[in-house]
């Protein structure tokens, strides 16, 4: 542990925020930092390279180069109104992005529903991963969980009830509840999670609603054995909300053709904001064992 907090405090911050075009109206914010072996991070439905900034130091300085993409609709990455906001297309832009950044056999990190992602991303294009790392995600079907679909219903009154101070408040709401301990959970963390939900409201609740109504053409459950590379489910051993239920964990295991787990002590959903450190060596210890 104290090799790798002298390797972070030796970290200068020399990331590049790049906009990549995927599509027609269609572009992604890219974070790249550091240098070595690349990781290539996609974030959840809230979150963005800022959710990610406690950990990214520490694997930059374990000497990794690290790739945060935030998925259409996402972060601040673009909001098409007419856009395809199914998982498969998500995968297929992550993809785009790694090919004109000329990234192969990364290890690919997905956070909740970016895990869905990540799994996708593989499937379709094994030649960019080498690894898979679920953080409380799994084999989501559909861009929105139940709770965001009702919340999507009351999307027409947003900015009648509150606008911009309604969505910080609903969002401190749910990164309390999806802790262990919410104490991370500052004025300025609000900020950094809603700046991108934020800017253009009216357009990010249009995306919000396309990806309620995106279907993906194949499910993802039943081609989980075509994946021959490792995937490691990491979870927060803490009560908490959000995350995979019993059912999709046994899905991964039994699906999966080379799967393991772990729990992180003292963690909710957010791992990489409560535990960075605890997460950075999990990632580092999986990476070096991959077979």
């Amino acid at each position: 542990m104290l090799t790798l907090l002298l390797s972070l405090a030796m970290v200068v911050d020399t990331s590049s925020i790049l906009r990549i075009p995927v599509a027609a109206a269609e572009s992604l914010t890219v974070t790249v930092s550091g240098e070595g072996v690349t990781v290539v991070v996609i974030p959840g439905l809230a979150g963005s390279a800022f959710a990610f900034r406690r950990l990214t130091p520490i694997l930059v300085g374990t000497g990794h180069r690290v790739i945060v993409v935030e998925p259409l609709g996402m972060g601040t990455s673009s909001r098409p109104e007419r856009a395809d906001y199914a998982l498969e297309a998500q995968a297929g832009r992550v993809a785009s992005v790694l090919d004109t950044l000329g990234v192969r056999q990364a290890l690919v990190l997905g956070h909740a529903l970016g895990g869905s992602i990540a799994l996708r991303l593989a499937l379709a294009r094994p030649d960019l991963a080498r690894g898979v790392v679920l953080m409380e995600g799994g084999a989501a079907e559909q861009a929105a969980t139940s709770g965001f679909r009702r919340a999507m219903l009351f999307a027409p009154w947003v900015k009648m009830l509150g606008g911009q101070a309604l969505i910080r408040k609903q969002l401190r709401k749910s990164l309390a509840k999806s802790s262990s301990d919410p104490g991370w959970i500052t004025d300025e963390v609000i900020e950094g999670y809603s700046r991108g939900v934020v800017q253009d409201l009216d357009r990010t609740l249009k995306g919000y609603l396309r990806m309620v109504e995106a279907r993906d053409h194949s499910h993802l459950a039943p081609r989980l054995g075509l994946l021959r590379l490792p995937v490691l489910l990491i979870l927060g051993a803490a009560p908490h909300e959000a995350g995979p239920n019993s059912k999709e964990i046994e899905l991964l295991s039994k699906g999966l053709p080379v799967f393991s787990m772990q729990l992180v002590p003292g963690a909710g959903h957010h791992i990489h904001e409560e535990r960075p450190c605890e997460l950075a060596a999990l990632i580092d210890s999986f990476d070096a064992v991959r077979p």
